[in-house]
């Protein structure tokens, strides 16, 4: 095996394991139960939407695989900043629905 293939094996590895890791942390760091159900949804739609790019990138014959790259970044970046807007109402609703621990005068 050469070292083009060790570095492509262990580069995905690596890239793979650090989703992962992104996703646990991403579902952990929520707030309350409507948050969580929300950010597992996303990272299963996202999880879907990168692995059918890269389905497709291998599929395609060459130059055409290629071409998805501009809509493909494009539509990531534009539902990130939505799912985090989706994300950032419902904490606010969620963190005014919680009651105060500290006491009133």
């Amino acid at each position: 095996m050469n070292a083009g293939w060790v570095g492509g094996i262990g580069g995905g590895l690596v890239g793979i394991a650090g989703g992962v890791f992104g996703t646990y942390c991403g579902i952990k760091n929520t707030h309350g139960p409507r948050e969580r159900a929300f950010m597992v949804k996303c990272a299963i739609t996202c999880w879907a939407y990168v692995l059918g790019y890269l389905l497709l990138l291998v599929t395609l014959p060459r130059p055409y695989g290629w071409f998805l790259s501009i809509p493909y970044t494009l539509l990531l970046c534009i539902g990130i900043v939505y799912a985090n807007r989706i994300q950032h109402r419902i904490r606010q609703e969620e963190s005014a629905n919680q009651p105060t621990d500290t006491p009133r005068p």
